[in-house]
């Protein structure tokens, strides 16, 4: 789209939301239904606090949990979705797209992949970032993850201990870490972890770095060459590969992503709210809650959005 086109788009986009706002005024109280992640639960409740001051005529009834489960609700239970967003961005056109639940998405924060800890975790305190790979493999260390077949922090965590054992040049270091961590620690959420963490019952938790920030815990500061937070890295996460029960997954640059299923109940409400996340007010909620800045949300299939969407994104880099 040339430079004139985008003006006239933004023109345009920006009159459909007056007339968009002006037409949710007269049509009177609005309750969004909103899934989301469960990282996502602490900045997108900010969010959608700000968001309700803004637009008093809507209310916002957010629900969190797995990004690959809450797709599942959306596309299997049919259960009402005026907005999706998922912790991998991969996951609304693997779900989404092929039942034209959805036809597009766009990127609106980073993360990365990490294990947090407690003063009272075992061996906390001689944890150093060339060694702690070592103790969190010692018996007796209990690790908590979230089910990778359910939930991007599970196996992205897989991929993570893949890449590390290469990095660190450690054979056994993901499958001696893993014996740490058995299906009995697994949920689909990791962020349902954190209570077992804080009272001991298990000493680690992988899950992103955004909770430890969050939540005021421990973690490992891993380097970006495994930690799936820099896309400079595209290349070398992409030779982990994950075993799920959907298929192999190779590990990506960590994106979280959003989208307003088709046949949303209030789609000029849900583009509100997508707008006012995309904006300054919504990115700096999220980078207040330790999520990686994104400019301008990355687009995939932009001719599909909202018109009024459309000055305050970008195309996906190499789309």
């Amino acid at each position: 789209m040339g430079l004139r086109g985008w003006r006239l788009a933004a023109s345009s986009g920006i009159a459909a939301m007056l007339v968009a706002s002006a037409a949710a005024r007269a049509a009177g109280p609005v309750t969004l239904n909103v899934l989301g992640a469960g990282t996502l639960a602490v900045p997108f409740r900010q969010v959608a606090a700000a968001f309700e001051h803004a637009h008093p005529s809507v209310t916002v009834h957010a629900q969190f949990g797995g990004s690959v489960m809450m797709a599942r609700r959306v596309t299997d239970l049919h259960q009402p979705a005026d907005v999706l967003a998922v912790a991998d961005y991969s996951v609304i056109p693997k779900y989404l797209f092929k039942v034209k639940a959805a036809d597009w998405y766009a990127g609106f924060a980073r993360n990365a992949i990490t294990f947090v800890y407690t003063p009272k975790s075992k061996f906390a305190g001689k944890l150093t970032p060339s060694n702690w790979y070592e103790y969190l493999a010692k018996p007796g260390v209990e690790i908590g993850r979230s089910n990778p077949d359910t939930d991007p922090s599970g196996y992205q965590t897989l991929q993570m201990l893949q890449l590390a054992e290469r990095y660190y040049k450690a054979p056994g270091l993901a499958a001696n870490i893993l014996k740490n961590a058995p299906p009995g620690n697994m949920r689909d959420t990791e962020t349902s972890l954190l209570a077992a963490l804080q009272t001991g019952q298990i000493d680690y938790l992988a899950i992103y770095r955004s909770d430890a920030l969050q939540h005021h815990l421990e973690h490992l500061r891993l380097p970006a060459a495994i930690d799936l937070s820099d896309p400079a890295y595209s290349k070398r996460y992409a030779s982990a590969v994950a075993h799920t029960k959907n298929g192999e997954l190779h590990g990506k640059p960590i994106v979280y992503a959003l989208t307003i299923p088709r046949g949303a109940d209030h789609p000029a409400e849900a583009a509100q709210f997508v707008a006012f996340l995309f904006g300054a007010e919504g990115q700096a909620i999220m980078a207040k809650s330790g999520f990686g800045a994104v400019e301008r949300a990355y687009a995939v299939d932009e001719a599909n959005m909202p018109a009024s969407l459309l000055p305050l994104i970008q195309p996906w880099p190499g789309s």
